[in-house]
């Protein structure tokens, strides 16, 4: 990709470890816990050449960086810039959260279920939606940051750009980028020093194309994932590398198995997730996710392993076992179709992809329905069967498959923080730490 973007939330905080409200005034400084945090993501990163470095000015990020920077080897200073402040939560700064609840319980409510429509006041009596400005505040950084870097989104060249912030903005840059409005902000989750990696381009006629290659990774920290809260939690994993996703063949529903790479993709997988709890799982009724699953559970015993056939991955019809460039001469206009817009793309014998949205949707929310509060449930399916399930999840449509990425034996995790019919959150996707890098180095396969 000409433009690769990570994201990375500065470290544990002394008011994030007091449980009290930041925003952008700059009384919270780096915990010891939260510079080891910055060290390790800077290690982490050290094999990943840096373009650029932006962080907020707020002493939590730029005591991140600064570590973070040292730890990578990078040789110079970051660009400080203003529009990755955090949040302006003036009226709440210093409270614990407790606090926050007691004093001010409706507009605690607000800001946790609809933080889009809440309205704060100033010292000066005036009224402002925090929300509100920072998404503006995402925008115009959004607009420095492809301006800056324009002659990589138009080129061979790939420029690859750190940037050090807070957890409401980045999350607001992510929604800015990815065309979604600040309702969905809630859907999204970041822990400190978690990793996101953002791949953007620019298509001949076409506009941006933006791709979330990973989120919210936090291997590095020696956690797996994320630390699950209330509600009901989904490990949503792709299945591990065929022969026919190494060569770039279209395999849709032909029953092609692991190879001996694929296998080791399992393998690593189970011992990544070996000590997260599951109490359920669900496969694709096809041999490759059902034999990842059957490694997964090597180490859960005992945790039954039900198929479904509404996880199978999308006919593509003709097509299967053809080679893209074989596609392409018998099908220019369709593959080029596929490419471009494929919400409009009937594949010739197959399906269309919303077609596929929705038979794995009907399949996911009947999953999720059948959950408990404390369980945790492990899905193993296809990359277009999870793409699909996670556009849904995150408020995009069949048209922006392409903007989410689905690794073999990546791991992907929705939380259900307030019950299976409440709002999902996307605790962290496409995790592929466990398989070697930062980067996800899995074959692109030919979906």
């Amino acid at each position: 990709m000409p433009l690769r973007i990570l994201l990375v939330r500065h470290g544990l905080s002394s008011f994030n470890l007091e449980q009290r409200i930041q925003g952008r005034d700059d009384l919270s400084s780096l915990t010891d816990q939260g510079a080891q945090q910055a060290r390790r993501t800077g290690t982490a990163l050290a094999a990943v050449p840096l373009t650029a470095v932006y962080s907020s000015p707020l002493q939590r990020a730029r005591a991140t960086a600064a570590l973070l920077l040292e730890a990578h080897g990078y040789g110079q200073e970051p660009l400080h810039v203003d529009e990755l402040l955090e949040i302006d939560l003036a009226p709440w700064s210093g409270l614990r959260r407790q606090e926050l609840q007691e004093r001010h319980p409706d507009q605690e409510r607000c800001w946790r279920e609809a933080p889009e429509t809440m309205e704060l006041e100033r010292s000066d009596g005036s009224r402002y939606n925090p929300l509100a400005e920072l998404i503006q505040q995402a925008d115009r950084f959004a607009g420095r940051l492809l301006e800056s870097h324009a002659a990589s989104l138009n080129s061979e060249r790939t420029d690859t750009v750190l940037v050090v912030a807070h957890n409401a903005i980045l999350r607001c840059l992510m929604l800015q980028l990815l065309g979604l409005p600040p309702s969905h902000f809630r859907r999204l989750r970041l822990d400190n020093a978690a990793i996101t990696v953002l791949n953007i381009s620019r298509a001949e006629n076409q506009g941006l194309q933006v791709q979330i290659e990973s989120h919210n990774g936090t291997s590095h920290l020696e956690q797996a994932l994320p630390p699950k809260g209330p509600g009901p939690r989904l490990l949503l994993v792709r299945h591990g590398e065929t022969d026919w996703n190494r060569q770039g063949r279209f395999q849709g529903q032909i029953d092609i198995p692991l190879n001996a790479h694929g296998l080791a993709q399992a393998e690593a997988a189970r011992a990544f997730l070996a000590a997260v709890p599951i109490q359920r799982a669900y496969t694709s009724s096809m041999a490759r996710p059902r034999q990842t699953a059957e490694a997964i559970l090597a180490s859960h015993p005992g945790v039954p392993l039900t198929s479904s056939r509404g996880l199978m991955e999308i006919g593509h019809g003709l097509w299967e076992g053809c080679l893209e460039s074989e596609i392409a001469a018998g099908w220019p206009q369709l593959l080029a179709d596929w490419k471009r817009a494929p919400q409009t793309v009937q594949m010739p014998e197959g399906e269309t992809i919303q077609q596929v949205w929705d038979r794995s949707l009907t399949t996911w929310n009947r999953i999720v329905a059948g959950l408990d509060a404390e369980e945790t449930a492990l899905v193993v399916a296809h990359d277009a069967v999870n793409k699909t399930i996670l556009c849904a999840l995150l408020g995009l449509s069949p048209a922006d498959i392409w903007a989410v990425k689905q690794g073999n034996g990546g791991v992907t995790v929705i939380d259900y923080p307030n019950g299976a019919q409440s709002t999902p959150v996307l605790a962290c996707l496409n995790l592929t730490g466990h398989l070697g890098g930062v980067l996800d180095q899995t074959a692109a396969g030919a979906l």
